[in-house]
Formats: C-alpha cells, structure tokens, sequence
C-alpha cells in the first residue's frame, strides 16, 4: 500500500521527537494539500511547500532554523517558519491553507521532507535547523 495516503499516513514526530503526528496527501477545493492530523487538531498545507521548501533551502546550501509558531505569533526572521508565510515566497504568502491553524509550518512540513528523503533535520530539544539534502 502507497505510503501518504488517508488509508496509510506518514507516521512522523516533530522534530525534539517529543510528539507524534500523521500526514496525508489529499484533495482540498480543487488543490493538492497536505493534511496534518495532531491529536484531534487538522491541519492543511500546500503540497506544492515540499518542492517550493526544497528549492529554497538549496539556495542558501546551509542550515535554517525551524522557528515553529502559531499563526497569530510573530515568526522569527530567517527561519522556514518566517519562509512558510511571507510575501517573498513562490506561494506569495502562507502555505498554510485553513485560516487560523496556518502556523506551525516549521514544525511539521521538515520532519515529512526528512522521510521523503529531501531534508536533513536536526532533533534537539530546542532550536531545531535543517537542510536540502
């Protein structure tokens, strides 16, 4: 059975590894998106963040901060939190997709770029990075 899917989600924790989460592909208004089930919490994301992240983060080479927050908290600049809402990237704005839960992409879309092989993570209890592999 395909890996991603509503039947067979991707089995992640977030990067500290100190909570546990599910993704799937989907189909959402017409859109290709990532759903994120934590605990009775669902988030949506735009599946086209993964190619849109991975370009990105080869540009620099390095490693960027995760800088996770909630939608209605200020993301710290130069991290791919801050990347995952801002003006500047390929999207124009946020890939997150469900008005209010639009945060929260720096902690979960790099632990899913990990297990599809396209991102190195780092998994300390605080001040996580990553890379384009």
């Amino acid at each position: 059975m395909e890996n991603g899917t509503k039947e067979n989600p991707w089995k992640l924790k977030t990067p500290p590894l100190t909570s546990e989460y599910e993704m799937y592909r989907d189909i959402k208004d017409g859109k290709e998106v990532i759903v994120c089930v934590v605990g009775k919490t669902t988030l949506l994301y735009d599946y086209r963040s993964l190619e849109d992240l991975h370009a990105m983060l080869k540009n620099p080479g390095d490693w960027m901060e995760l800088g996770s927050a909630d939608e209605q908290k200020t993301a710290k600049e130069g991290t791919v939190e801050a990347w995952g809402r801002s003006e500047s990237n390929p999207n124009g704005g946020w890939y997150g997709v469900k008005k209010g839960l639009r945060g929260r992409f720096g902690m979960y879309i790099p632990p899913l770029m990990e297990e599809l092989g396209l991102a190195e993570v780092t998994h300390d209890a605080k001040g996580n990075r990553m890379r384009a592999v």
